[in-house]
């Protein structure tokens, strides 16, 4: 069997055997089978799905990350674990990477990271906590993409995903007759408040960011009773950390302002942050030289800015000092990520695993 075909044969399996976030039991099972017939060692993380594996020689490391979940969603009808997300991609990929490197002459250590969880967020941050990136000084992700990002051919040596939070709130109101509406605090008021607070917040243009409710519940029972109880959701994201971080800043005052404004008590906490990406120059760099080397100046894309989110950036902010890039693979994807009936070209994976191989048998900068 070619390194083509055992890649496409990889990605068949982890496409048709998805696991959830912190279920990827058998996926983790599997890529150490395939790990033990390569005869490459491993370490599991143990109380968590995921491992890492090493091949190599020499003092310094260099690393590539595979997320390892699939999305928990809706697909003809029936809820189902889905490699939507192109999680089962990546995996074959990084794999296919290690096949190319793992008779050649290294001058460091090469370190494949597969990682739980990163749809909820926080996979990377548990792997972290496990040493899985202890000692490493270049980290490279991968991904692919969606065809309005790149199309099929086309790599990209970084991908800029943007920074998200998420806020969960509630309203502690009284609840009134529809007659008497000045015994009683109106949560609805106060939702509608918070909505044209958030609509008023302004930050530089110059900087993609966002904030939205997402969620409202507020029910008093029945048509005629005011509702004093209220739930919210926000979503907020920015294409940079600390424009995020400014955006929370002013949520925060203006949540405040509006419990002092209906003399009523409003609740809340900042939940599920991404942080946005952190991207060394030296990382993209040495894949943007690995993308020429390997399939020519022609399928070298630019830098891809995005508004999505993963938690691959974690690790950077985690570890400071750690050079970290993502690689964006064209794969014509559509109609998009996370749909339940993504699509892309299988064909994208065999030249992604030779520029990933080239990328990791560079001598850092």
């Amino acid at each position: 069997m070619t390194i083509d075909e055992q890649i496409l044969e990889w990605f068949d399996y982890f496409h048709e055997h998805p696991e959830i976030s912190w279920k990827e039991h058998k996926t983790t099972k599997k890529i150490a089978s395939i790990l033990e017939e390569l005869h490459i060692s491993y370490q599991l993380f143990g109380d968590i799905p995921g491992l890492v594996a090493e091949i190599g020689e020499g003092e310094e490391i260099v690393a590539v990350r595979a997320d390892i979940d699939a999305l928990w969603q809706e697909v003809d009808g029936e809820w189902k674990a889905n490699h939507s997300c192109g999680h089962d991609a990546n995996m074959s990929m990084v794999l296919g990477a290690l096949l190319h490197l793992k008779n050649q002459p290294l001058e460091h250590k090469v370190r494949f990271i597969f990682q739980p969880a990163e749809e909820l967020g926080n996979g990377a941050v548990a792997a972290f906590e496990h040493g899985a990136v202890d000692g490493v000084s270049y980290l490279f992700g991968v991904h692919l993409r969606p065809i309005e990002e790149l199309k099929l051919g086309e790599v990209s040596p970084a991908i800029h995903h943007g920074s998200a939070i998420f806020l969960e709130g509630e309203v502690h109101g009284t609840d009134a007759h529809g007659a008497r509406p000045h015994q009683g605090q109106n949560s609805i008021d106060v939702v509608m408040a918070i909505h044209q607070m958030i609509k008023s917040i302004y930050v530089s243009p110059f900087d993609p960011h966002s904030a939205k409710l997402t969620k409202i519940v507020a029910d008093g029972g029945s048509m005629n009773i005011i509702p004093g109880a209220a739930t919210f959701t926000m979503d907020i994201r920015a294409q940079k950390n600390a424009v995020l971080n400014e955006l929370q800043d002013k949520i925060e005052q203006g949540l405040k302002a509006i419990q002092q404004q209906f003399n009523i008590d409003v609740s809340w906490k900042w939940v599920d942050y991404t942080p946005g990406a952190e991207v060394s120059d030296e990382a993209a760099k040495m894949a943007e030289q690995a993308i020429v080397e390997t399939l020519g100046k022609d399928h070298l894309a630019p830098h891809v800015m995005t508004p999505g989110s993963d938690d691959f950036h974690f690790y950077t902010i985690k570890k400071p000092e750690l050079k970290a890039t993502m690689i964006g693979i064209g794969a014509n994807l559509a109609p998009g990520l996370h749909h339940p009936k993504m699509t892309f070209n299988h064909e994208a994976l065999l030249d992604a695993s030779k520029v990933l191989a080239a990328v990791l048998a560079k001598k850092p900068y």
